[in-house]
């Protein structure tokens, strides 16, 4: 994604007449400023900050000095900041700030032929030596970098460099600056080439590696067969572009530990589409046929992924359980043929909040091409998932969602399952772990999850209580929906036992109206009467409150679903300060100090004393 930035209206016509230009990319406007933008956004300073941490290539519509002043601060390695670019409201300008070399100049000079203007190009290499040979295509890996610079020194001085290709399309290195020999030279290959090589050496993405496995082979068996293949064959990793398999195979550990050995995101055909290569095969078995319906998984695959010009320069090597061929293609792999593995995000977003999102689940919001959700929590996170594909669903359907979720990415697709909180928290992670371990389709069993954390409601009670679970605590739904009553109160039983501080999630609804009595009750047989309770509401949301009281005056009653239910043990405290009620629990440290504490302290083991005023406990004491 690279998004545009307009702070006025110029700015966003001149964006929307680029947009067209650049696949996939997203208009954020000003608030209040712009019209009809993508997203829109307030503060300018934090938007722009988030994007680049997050390697986002940016275009601002804007001078060049508002975006500097806001990024100056995060510059650290430009070998790794995305590009950034400033252009001029009316489009006459595209001047390359950031990432010169990995797509800043190149982005401004497509934006130059987009608006009709003009690309401030500064990069001296850019300027008299062409592309940057530490920059190439996507796909190319450069093995050497130490020698880029002086292979550059000796074509700005017009000094003779020799280039050889060997492989793929150099087309865009513009052979024409190059000789046919000299002192430093240039080698374009897919074979391995020693260490100690005077060329600096490029690969191109022109191998595809097809693999095919037997049935629970274990992961180094498929990392060995594809690295002693590569080895005698004297072929590099580095010019891998594309590995492949029959889609049968897609969760089969050798096949996806071998691919990413070769960072490669593996690709599943289905057998037809193997079968579509029975004339190019080497090794053509009928009793592959039988087993899959194709007369070739390894060399199909990479025959198909190499392209109908490819050679197979490797026929199926059978390593013990693993079979691998390798195609060369002529120009360089089709790594979109088939279908990809698949990955799902399981994301939290936290309570709900912009500010409590996390960089990652930002990340992987913008990373999908299709979320899923519960309507409120896909609402709370709109303005990342603007124009993308929704899947929406009613508060109960938590199991639908996981599968939904699980099926589109079992498709080769990218998505989001989003939750509130944390996925792994009372949420939705363990239903797609269930689902996955129930599945019989080998593609479903076979998506990449991700679970991306989020500030879970008791954190972010804490958080505005001050430090309630500075000590041991556990987490215990009240909810008798999927979990029996008994169980419950045995662990309730256990916790006040065991002097744990409790959070209390799905404390009460409508129709469950008793065990947070109960709750109440095991826990008073344990701990004083005086010990700290809070009950945080709508946290992180319009209409948050945050209730401080104690365990003998607290009302059950008043506590609904949207409420998290915070127990201190016996030794929590209330503190009533300037800024209100505050919660806290010693861990002990006071202990540790020699001697005794300054006058007006209580040591950590001593229970505080207080009084009652409405229901709500003050202690006497003050923190040292």
């Amino acid at each position: 994604m690279t998004a545009l930035i307009a702070l006025t209206e110029e700015g966003a016509r001149t964006a929307r007449r680029l947009q067209p230009s650049l696949p996939g990319a997203v208009l954020y406007g000003r608030t209040a400023r712009v019209a009809d933008a993508d997203r829109d956004f307030d503060d300018t300073g934090a938007l722009l900050r988030d994007l680049f941490l997050q390697g986002t290539p940016v275009i601002g519509f804007c001078a060049a000095g508002i975006l500097i002043r806001f990024l100056a601060p995060l510059l650290a390695d430009k070998h790794s900041e995305p590009a950034v670019v400033a252009v001029a409201e009316d489009g006459s300008s595209a001047v390359p700030l950031m990432g010169g070399h990995h797509g800043a100049n190149a982005l401004a000079r497509q934006i130059a032929a987009a608006l009709g203007g003009h690309a401030a190009i500064t990069t001296a290499g850019d300027l008299r030596a062409g592309p940057p040979l530490d920059a190439p295509p996507p796909g190319w890996v450069l093995e050497n970098p130490h020698l880029v610079k002086p292979v550059t020194a000796a074509l700005l001085a017009g000094e003779p460099v020799g280039l050889t290709v060997e492989a793929g399309d150099a087309a865009w290195l513009d052979p024409s600056r190059f000789a046919g020999s000299g002192a430093q030279s240039v080698l374009v290959t897919e074979r391995a080439v020693s260490a100690g090589t005077d060329a600096l050496v490029l690969h191109p993405p022109v191998l595809a590696v097809g693999i095919g496995a037997e049935r629970g082979v274990p992961e180094e068996e498929g990392v060995e067969a594809v690295r002693r293949v590569l080895t005698e064959n004297g072929l590099s990793a580095a010019a891998v572009g594309a590995v492949g398999s029959i889609d049968i195979k897609a969760d089969e550990p050798a096949v996806l530990a071998a691919a990413a050995f070769l960072n490669s995101d593996p690709r599943f055909m289905t057998a037809d589409e193997l079968e579509a290569e029975a004339p190019r095969l080497a090794n053509p078995s009928d009793l592959v046929f039988k087993e899959t319906g194709c007369h070739g998984v390894a060399e199909g695959a990479a025959l198909a992924l190499a392209g109908a010009e490819a050679e197979l320069i490797v026929p199926k090597a059978r390593l013990g359980r693993v079979t691998v061929a390798v195609a060369k293609a002529r120009g360089q792999v089709n790594a979109s043929v088939g279908r990809s593995r698949g990955r799902l995000f399981v994301v939290g977003i936290g309570p709900g909040q912009t500010a409590w999102r996390t960089p990652e689940a930002v990340a992987a919001l913008r990373a999908a091409d299709g979320v899923v959700g519960y309507d409120l929590y896909l609402d709370l996170v709109g303005d990342l998932i603007a124009g993308k594909e929704q899947h929406r669903s009613p508060l109960g359907d938590e199991t639908g969602r996981a599968l939904k979720a699980l099926t589109l990415a079992a498709q080769g697709r990218t998505v989001a399952l989003v939750c509130s909180g944390d996925p792994g928290i009372y949420a939705l992670a363990t239903l797609v772990y269930e689902q996955i371990e129930a599945a019989a389709d080998r593609a479903l069993r076979g998506v990449c999850v991700t679970v991306v954390p989020g500030i879970s409601a008791f954190q972010a009670a804490a958080a505005r209580l001050g430090a309630p679970m500075g000590h041991d605590f556990c987490l215990i739904s009240l909810s008798d929906l999927l979990t029996p009553r008994a169980i419950i109160r045995r662990r309730l039983q256990a916790a006040a036992a065991g002097d744990f501080v409790v959070a209390f999630y799905n404390p009460q609804s409508l129709r469950r109206r008793t065990l947070l009595g109960e709750a109440r009750e095991i826990l008073l047989a344990e701990r004083p009467g005086m010990t700290p309770v809070a009950v945080a509401r709508n946290l992180g949301r319009p209409g948050e409150t945050v209730t401080v009281t104690t365990l003998d005056a607290f009302e059950p009653e008043a506590v609904d679903m949207l409420s998290l239910v915070v127990i201190g043990n016996s030794e929590s405290r209330i503190l009533d300060l300037p800024d209100g009620m505050r919660i806290y629990t010693p861990r002990g440290y006071a202990q540790k100090s020699a001697g005794t504490q300054s006058a007006g302290t209580q040591s950590a083991g001593t229970q505080s004393t207080g009084t009652q005023n409405d229901g709500t406990r003050k202690a006497e004491g003050a923190l040292s």
